[in-house]
């Protein structure tokens, strides 16, 4: 359980914050790049979910959540076997992969690369793909640098692909894309 009775607590005054294990870091240390990232993409995902009901929102609800869970994942240095922390688990990459499969079944083949836009929630959709992908490049590189959960790895990449197909999905089911017409503007 998180207790947040206190909002402003000063430790980050000089430029550090605490990871979960307790170590400070410098507030641009890759790893706090990397889940600031991670939590960039779910608010971007928040303002998609503004768009949306029912059962889309439900799914994008499960997805901020597991952001939460690797966000936490992040934050806690491996290798701490006494105390090892909130961990993104490879159910969560299997959910994932379901629910892409079942919206993918109910789109057309693309025939050509997707701009993004359509509908609002598509466009904010695309939007947190990007910062999706932008995350899971600075886990990589952190992962080449500092043991990383590769689990944590496979779920970004599984969400970015997860993010485009729910923005075709809700874009009228891809009706509404807007592709590209390569040289369309010479």
């Amino acid at each position: 359980m998180v207790v947040l009775n206190r909002i402003y607590t000063k430790g980050g005054d000089e430029g550090k914050t605490s990871l979960g294990d307790g170590s400070r870091v410098l507030k641009h240390d890759l790893r706090v790049e990397s889940y600031g990232t991670v939590d960039e993409a779910n608010a971007a995902i928040g303002l998609a979910r503004l768009h949306v009901e029912g059962d889309a929102d439900a799914m994008l609800a499960r997805v901020q959540n597991d952001l939460f869970d690797l966000g936490a994942d992040l934050c806690r240095p491996e290798g701490d076997e006494a105390a090892p922390g909130l961990r993104v688990t490879p159910s969560q990459v299997e959910r994932l992969e379901r629910e892409i499969d079942a919206m993918n079944d109910e789109l057309e083949p693309l025939t050509s690369f997707i701009l993004p836009g359509g509908t609002t929630v598509s466009a904010h959709l695309h939007h947190a793909r990007t910062v999706t992908r932008r995350a899971e490049r600075l886990v990589v590189d952190l992962a080449g640098r500092e043991r990383v959960s590769p689990t944590a790895i496979h779920y970004l990449n599984r969400l970015s692909d997860h993010l485009f197909v729910a923005a075709r999905y809700l874009n009228d089911r891809g009706r509404a894309d807007v592709l590209w017409v390569p040289g369309a503007n010479r």
